[in-house]
């Protein structure tokens, strides 16, 4: 079958700890999914959307080394299954189990290959893998800015949590390939800029631009510009941990998923003061620069608006987006996606999930009560008027991409 183009939405199933790891943030259960999977669902196929980010709660299913509870995975993935909904399969956003404790943990990349690799035997027919969400932003957050999970503020605990994420992203891929060896990778990742505010802060801005990078460059096998390799160096990783990225790469099997908002941008003052410049670049220039340092296949795989008092603010970032989508494959970027994320509103993302408030972030296609919001209706309409105009092609050379009901329950 030829290749789609991926219409997306993802279901949130962010899940790190605050305070001091006494608190989980489980989006799953703020956002009502526990109970209203169905429903979910439901809203998934009214809008006509064959993919779907979305992934187990990894605290409750990963119970201890080589002990998990399938029991709420094994019901949503049949149900996903049946409905021919393709899982692009989310297995860590923002957290671990209690017992594995943090970023900062040196068994953690092994422990989550077998993770992965568990559930790739568990549920042979699904295709598409994000193992590790967000690396970047989850290092940033959790060691450098301290606000998840470890909570640390220095560079070397964020080299820390930055190289065991991503050894645990290589080999779970590793893993999954061993069960299925046409998976396919989406590695939804922010994508970042940074403008200098004044010339004094030219060469901040600079090295910020470099770090934007690391995650990807590390994934991806791409040798870090010499600034970042004396930078790893200097806080932690060591020569040989370095070498594993550039030899264990599995590059050919990549998306490259771009997530874009409009805090992705950034004013850097002289003094070092960084804050939100709001959509200078937008998504096009910016994914072009992450295109033309990886060459991969891209995918736009997050972005969202809240709805504003107007109530057609989400639907005019929307449109601008998909406006960046088009351009952007019009200008030869392989280009096979886009997602607006997420399903649903979203609870406490207005303080980065670091305060348990309960605020309902009206950001989703759907309310929390399963009501569609404008946003919503302008997508399924973007859907009707496009999914059969994009044109369809082979993603790899290899194989090519299977529905979920391709391939027999059971088989490997």
């Amino acid at each position: 079958m030829a290749f789609p183009f991926l219409f997306a939405t993802g279901i949130e199933n962010s899940n790190p700890t605050i305070d001091q790891g006494r608190v989980r943030v489980d989006e799953l259960a703020k956002c009502g999914h526990y109970q209203h999977w169905r429903r979910d669902f439901d809203c998934v196929q009214e809008l006509g959307i064959q993919f779907l980010r979305y992934g187990p709660p990894i605290h409750t299913t990963w119970r201890g080394p080589g002990q998990y509870d399938w029991s709420f995975a094994d019901e949503t993935f049949a149900e996903l299954r049946q409905r021919g909904i393709a899982p692009i399969v989310d297995l860590c956003h923002f957290g671990v189990p209690d017992w594995l404790g943090n970023f900062q943990n040196p068994d953690f990349p092994a422990l989550f290959a077998d993770y992965a690799r568990a559930f790739a035997r568990r549920f042979p027919w699904v295709q598409f893998y994000t193992p590790v969400n967000e690396i970047y932003v989850c290092a940033k957050f959790s060691a450098l800015l301290g606000w998840w999970n470890e909570q640390l503020t220095n560079d070397q605990a964020f080299v820390t949590a930055l190289k065991y994420l991503v050894k645990a992203n290589v080999l779970a891929m590793h893993a999954i390939l061993e069960v299925r060896a046409d998976a396919i990778f989406i590695q939804s990742e922010s994508s970042e800029y940074h403008h200098a505010e004044n010339i004094q802060a030219v060469k901040l801005a600079e090295v910020l631009n470099y770090k934007r990078f690391l995650s990807l460059d590390l994934n991806y096998g791409h040798r870090v510009d010499s600034g970042m390799y004396e930078y790893l160096l200097d806080n932690g990783m060591t020569r040989e941990e370095y070498h594993f990225f550039l030899h264990n790469k599995v590059k050919e099997r990549c998306v490259m998923g771009n997530d874009y908002y409009n805090t992705n941008e950034h004013r850097v003052a002289a003094g070092g003061t960084i804050r939100p410049s709001g959509e200078v670049y937008g998504y096009y220039l910016i994914t072009k620069q992450y295109h033309e340092r990886y060459y991969l296949p891209v995918m736009h795989t997050e972005t969202n608006f809240a709805q504003g008092p107007n109530g057609d603010e989400a639907v005019q970032w929307l449109w601008k987006q998909w406006a960046n989508v088009l351009r952007t494959r019009y200008d030869g970027v392989p280009l096979i996606g886009f997602t607006w994320y997420s399903l649903t509103d979203q609870v406490d993302w207005d303080s980065a999930l670091r305060e348990n408030n309960g605020t309902v972030n009206p950001l989703g296609l759907y309310d929390l009560d399963g009501n569609i919001r404008p946003v919503g209706t302008a997508f399924k309409q973007i859907i009707q008027d496009w999914q059969h105009v994009l044109p369809t092609q082979r993603l790899f050379t290899q194989e090519p991409y299977e529905t979920p009901a391709d391939r027999p329950a059971g088989a490997f």
